[in-house]
């Protein structure tokens, strides 16, 4: 169990930082196209001018739509609750709760579709059609990588699994981890929408995933998707952390810091992913997500051959 300080730390981690990735990956970009960009903490910002607002719901909508960037929201923070951040293990650990992280986020694309399909236009539909197909390929391969945690270290329980991988670990199970590792890095551009699977600045709404299924939020809804959104961007990226650094080997006010940098590193790679890696077309997006699957399934292959 988690000590009160550390319980504190994690809380802060989970709920402050999220939102200086997308600033920081903005920034990469600005930095790559040779442009000033917008201010690292400009999320932040954004989010504070959101909540002032109100909100127009057209009459169309019903319940769905209200509920749906509340019910996503919580879905996701309370995924960020089974991960562990800066200590070996999560706030609610429990056998099986990677299962559970992974059925929380399915949970929060699940109402954020039938959200969109709530407005009733054409737009937003065919944006939560992308996003369901897509998570089809995304979740299962997600699932495998959980399975090569889980058969390294006897367990389901996602925090145990995690403080098993040592750097010794590396030495016999490198490529399996290697092979999850590159599955996770496809799964996390792809589960965010971003390039090559999705731009998130884009507003054509022809080429759009995600952002074309809250064209119709705005006001406060507008920030528990912004906000959930980064969350979920920090999750992922917690997982690739975890696997590369023994943040479990340090006592938490070490283990912050670290995961601080470490994260901030992540943003600043998937900022120059998406600087020197063009958008791939629709039709080729499944063939990414399969060849992540893929890697995945070769990964839990290999341990399984290798144990």
């Amino acid at each position: 169990m988690l000590t009160i300080p550390e319980l504190v730390c994690h809380l802060l981690v989970l709920l402050i930082l999220p939102p200086l990735l997308p600033g920081v990956i903005g920034k990469v970009k600005a930095w790559f196209a040779g442009r000033v960009g917008p201010p690292v903490l400009q999320l932040y910002w954004d989010l504070w001018k959101l909540l002032h607002k109100g909100a127009v719901y057209s009459k169309t909508t019903t319940w769905i739509f209200v509920a749906g960037p509340i019910v996503s929201l919580a879905a996701i923070l309370a995924a960020g609750l089974l991960v562990p951040l800066a200590g070996r293990n999560a706030p609610l650990p429990f056998v099986g709760d990677m299962v559970l992280l992974a059925y929380l986020l399915g949970l929060a694309r699940f109402f954020t579709v039938i959200a969109a399909l709530d407005t009733g236009s054409s737009f937003e539909g065919m944006g939560g059609s992308r996003e369901a197909a897509f998570g089809a390929i995304a979740e299962p391969a997600l699932f495998l990588s959980f399975v090569v945690f889980a058969r390294h270290a006897q367990t389901l329980q996602l925090s145990e699994a995690l403080a098993r991988i040592e750097p010794a670990t590396w030495a016999t199970e490198a490529p399996a981890f290697l092979l999850i590792g590159i599955s996770l890095v496809v799964i996390l551009l792809a589960e965010n929408c971003r390039i090559p699977v999705d731009d998130p600045t884009t507003h054509l709404e022809l080429t759009m995933i995600h952002e074309v299924m809250v064209l119709d939020h705005g006001g406060p809804d507008f920030a528990y998707i912004l906000y959930g959104a980064a969350v979920k961007l920090m999750l992922f990226a917690v997982l690739l952390v975890r696997l590369v650094v023994p943040l479990h080997l340090w006592p938490w006010w070490t283990a912050a810091p670290v995961l601080v940098a470490a994260l901030v590193l992540m943003a600043v790679g998937v900022g120059c992913i998406e600087s020197i890696v063009a958008r791939s077309r629709l039709l080729r997006v499944p063939r990414l997500l399969l060849v992540a699957l893929l890697l995945a399934s070769l990964g839990v292959w290999v341990m399984v051959a290798h144990s």
